[in-house]
């Protein structure tokens, strides 16, 4: 029998395995199994997938089934503009309000994502790296803007970009992230904003060597269809 708030346990855990790239992208989910896993029926399951559909996670389609799903290459750079965007959008408001709480929780992140860096860890460092980022972002108090950023990050962790480059990239990224770190902690909001902008382009750049022969990105002729 399905209890009351299933479908949220199903919800968080379905969630959280495509975020974490344990299910890469295009990756069919298969509704009986994922019931049975649960000893739920097949109604929560369709509940919590059709959710992640509304969040940019999970496709339907006829024949096919429900699939993690699949960005395009351009797509997925323009979902990094949008992240960049919001992101910048709060970073003002976040320098000049952050509190020595926040301002020491930064920096603790920052010290697992240098230690990602020493331990060549790529999935660390794409762990670390979002941390870094929500607790750059998060000073700001600005919710909804907030709400949306995490939307958007959402979209593009399952392609696990941090994971497929070159670890000379990860060290350049974070050379921004330094950047970034030393004009927070000083409220230098508009050198925080050009560190940011540095950054930003630098990460395009990156996200533009991503392999698009290995299934991890969809080609683009059948982006329309998903």
């Amino acid at each position: 029998m399905d209890e009351p708030g299933r479908p949220q346990v199903i919800l968080g855990e379905l969630r959280r395995v495509i975020l974490d790239g344990a299910v890469p992208p295009c990756t069919v989910i298969p509704l009986r199994e994922v019931a049975v896993l649960f000893g739920v029926s097949h109604i929560p399951v369709r509940e919590a997938l059709k959710t992640l559909i509304g969040e940019g996670l999970v496709t339907h389609r006829p024949q096919r089934g429900y699939q993690v799903a699949q960005l395009t290459a351009r797509e997925l750079r323009e979902m990094y503009i949008v992240r960049d965007t919001l992101e910048s959008a709060s970073l003002a408001a976040a320098a000049l309000s952050a509190d020595d709480a926040e301002r020491a929780e930064l920096l603790a992140v920052n010290d697992l994502l240098e230690r990602a860096i020493l331990d060549d860890d790529p999935a660390a460092y794409l762990r670390e790296s979002r941390c870094f980022h929500v607790a750059l972002t998060r000073p700001s108090r600005m919710f909804r803007l907030l709400q949306m950023l995490e939307s958007a990050w959402n979209v593009t962790e399952p392609v696990q970009s941090m994971v497929h480059v070159d670890r000379a990239d990860r060290e350049l990224l974070h050379t921004d992230h330094l950047a970034m770190l030393d004009a927070f902690l000083a409220r230098d909001v508009a050198r925080l904003l050009a560190a940011a902008e540095e950054h930003h382009r630098r990460l395009e750049s990156v996200i533009a060597t991503l392999p698009t022969d290995t299934g991890l990105l969809a080609p683009e002729d059948i982006s329309s269809a998903q």
